[in-house]
């Protein structure tokens, strides 16, 4: 399995999760999510021969730490057996697995299931590998040779594969894969990207949720192995942290916070940096974490600290470049302003700090003209606390203060900005007429186009009501591409972009943007969950979207839906005991009266089902009627389902933008009227 990042793919159950102990003389068994299945017989195969193997989740005690448990796993193992595939290429995790087993010395052989072709850096660390190739003839006999190699290492070396193999070209490399193309673009310029982020975000409950979820763990999983790749490429990572109220009355928070949010936001555009996303440096906020452990959680070896200190229209901000590997303080510099000048201030600092990085600042860093009402700014910055809070009453106190922020100063596109994003959300979640909240928020993004052209922000938002409201699949296509070829590439849109490719069935690059996604922002709940419920159950892959839900809700227990999507996961997988306790954990508002419906459906329990969906109706019906179908749907009654459905296209209910592909709907899929309803909403039959 991977076991960094994608170990917890297997099951998604338990979060990472290290034992007391590591095992020792055991098979560390290596490998994507994807390739579960052949790791799984490859583990009993190995397992009948008395060769007992450590393989992740199985062998992950619930409550631990999982990159631990990964780390004294390849630290104890007798051997590294490698299910060598086009997605383990791909991987990231497993390119760190094999790294961490280089660097023990562990015996390294690699189970080659296909002929796809070898990145450079993945060459590099198999250069001195057994190899056993199981593309052609029987697994009986691969496993054979397997066995033999890891019996005796000595007697069956050199490796099987020939050297030839190793050698890949950079245009063989770069034509592969979309994921290879990215990983030798970075190895080119002397840099290997390991992600040790999303090991981390599961090992530990200690990082806060969006939602404010209380802490339950504080420690870190290693520190990435110094190896030279890493180093080179860690010395272009970042990851800027919540900067201290160091107020009087400490009653600037949301004013530190803004600060710290506009520094990472030009970090981000200054090109050959990778910057980690907000949601997941500031679940550090608070927390008295040494910066190797959050280095490592995040896969940077460079951390931004910083304060604020404001008194009578004053500002002082300080800022410091901290290695994380050794903590030791790289650069550091103070900043006087007033409120006029304090966006100068945030663009010096980041490219200072860019400097300090020792990378040229180029026009994507530019100045930014001064914000011309210090009120404004005061109130923008609010907005975004209020934000970032994701409820109700965060997101009435954020449109409050924009709109503020915008009448104090008509000019201030970061304003119109923070409304688009904030109408979209309110949209989402059907707390305005989905009409009226998106075309506000369409409103917004184009005031934000028209007032700052060269922000690729506006277009995403845009992009995100052609998908969620419009069905403008290809208006939303455009949109994307503009934002991308404006700025950098950052989660929010990435992700947008994922759930437009599943909207339209294109899962396999879903899935590539879905992982994109989740790199750049790991820590983030819907990053890590809204895959679940776009991608994997959309492409029939029950199992791997029930593991999307718990990571997800592993990192914010109150995620969106997060416990109906789970119970629906299970659902489909036939373990309605398991749905019903997780429907039963969901609001009324979020999916419990209709998972239920279901489970007891399923059961045999009609009545109790008919009683559940009548109540789901009269409480749910008019703000989620796309639900009400699926229920019907679920249950055979295609009738109903089809005038559900006709109600929520009638509503612009959101929720219609996956039904491509939607499970709870596969009984209307032979219906000629769900046909028809594809071409209504622009989708191909």
């Amino acid at each position: 399995m991977t076991g960094v990042g994608e170990s917890e793919n297997a099951n998604g159950s338990a979060p990472y999760a290290a034992g007391a102990a590591g095992p020792v003389n055991k098979v560390f068994i290596s490998y994507a999510s994807q390739d579960g299945a052949v790791a799984e017989k490859l583990c009993a195969a190995l397992e009948a021969v008395s060769l007992p193997c450590w393989i992740a989740p199985r062998d992950v005690k619930a409550g631990a730490l999982y990159a631990d448990a990964i780390v004294r796993a390849i630290s104890g193992a007798k051997a590294f057996v490698l299910v060598l595939s086009e997605s383990a290429i791909a991987s990231s995790h497993v390119g760190k697995e094999i790294e961490r087993a280089s660097s023990k010395k562990r015996p390294i052989i690699a189970l080659r299931i296909d002929a796809a072709p070898l990145t450079p850096a993945l060459g590099y660390f198999l250069s001195e590998s057994q190899w056993v190739d199981a593309q052609t003839g029987s697994m009986e006999a691969a496993y054979a040779k397997l066995i033999d190699a890891i019996r005796d290492p000595g007697r069956t070396a050199p490796r099987n594969t020939p050297a030839a193999s190793l050698e890949v070209s950079a245009a063989t490399a770069w034509a592969a894969h979309p994921k290879l193309r990215f990983n030798w673009i970075l190895l080119a310029a002397g840099t290997v990207f390991v992600v040790v982020a999303l090991a981390a975000l599961l090992a530990d409950k200690f990082w806060l949720s969006k939602r404010g979820v209380p802490p339950e763990h504080e420690a870190a999983a290693a520190a990435p192995t110094a190896t030279s790749s890493v180093a080179a490429m860690s010395g272009k990572s970042i990851a800027v942290l919540p900067f201290a109220d160091m107020s009087e009355k400490k009653d600037q928070e949301y004013f530190a916070d803004g600060i710290a949010e506009e520094v990472l936001d030009r970090l981000a555009k200054v090109p050959g940096l990778r910057v980690v996303g907000r949601t997941s440096s500031f679940q550090f906020k608070g927390k008295n974490t040494d910066p190797a452990s959050i280095g490592a959680a995040l896969g940077v070896a460079y951390l931004v600290e910083g304060s604020v200190r404001r008194d009578a229209g004053r500002v002082r901000v300080a800022a410091q470049l901290v290695d994380a590997r050794t903590g030791s303080q790289r650069w550091s510099d103070g900043f006087d302003s007033d409120m006029i000048d304090i966006i100068h201030v945030q663009d010096t600092i980041a490219a200072e700090l860019a400097r300090a990085l020792q990378i040229a600042v180029e026009v994507d860093t530019a100045p930014r003209s001064s914000v011309k009402s210090p009120e404004a700014l005061d109130a923008y910055l609010r907005g975004l606390q209020s934000l970032a809070r994701s409820t109700r009453e965060g997101c009435e106190a954020a449109l409050a203060n924009f709109h503020r922020a915008l009448a104090l100063d008509p000019t201030f596109a970061p304003a119109a900005i923070g409304l688009a994003r904030t109408y979209a959300f309110i949209g989402s979640e059907a707390w305005l007429p989905p009409r009226v909240a998106y075309e506000r928020s369409r409103e917004a993004a184009l005031l934000a186009q028209r007032l700052d052209p060269k922000s690729p922000t506006p277009h995403v938002s845009m992009a995100e009501i052609h998908t969620h409201h419009d069905w403008d699949w290809a208006g939303a296509d455009r949109e994307l591409k503009q934002a991308f070829a404006l700025g950098p590439r950052e989660s929010y849109g990435v992700q947008t972009a994922a759930r437009l490719a599943a909207a339209r069935g294109q899962w396999d690059e879903a899935r590539q943007l879905a992982v994109e996604a989740i790199e750049l922002d790991p820590l983030d709940a819907d990053a890590q969950g809204s895959p679940g419920f776009q991608i994997y159950l959309g492409s029939g892959d029950f199992a791997e979207a029930e593991k999307s839900f718990r990571r997800a809700l592993q990192i914010a227990p109150g995620w969106g839906a997060g416990q109906y999507f789970l119970g629906t996961a299970l659902l489909l997988q036939g373990r309605h005991e398991a749905a019903l306790t997780e429907y039963r954990k969901e609001t009324l508002d979020d999916g419990e009266l209709e998972g239920s419906a279901m489970v007891y459906f399923a059961t045999g329990r009609k009545a109790e089902s008919d009683a559940q969906l009548a109540e789901a109706i009269r409480h749910n019906g008019p703000s989620w009627p796309s639900e009400i179908a699926r229920v019907y749907a679920f249950r055979g009654e295609k009738d109903r389902a089809f005038e559900w459905l006709d109600r929520a296209y009638d509503a612009r209910d959101q929720d219609l933008y996956f039904i491509k592909g939607d499970p709870l709907l596969k009984k209307l899929e032979g219906d000629p009227r769900y046909k028809a309803f594809l071409r209504k909403m622009n989708l191909s039959e």
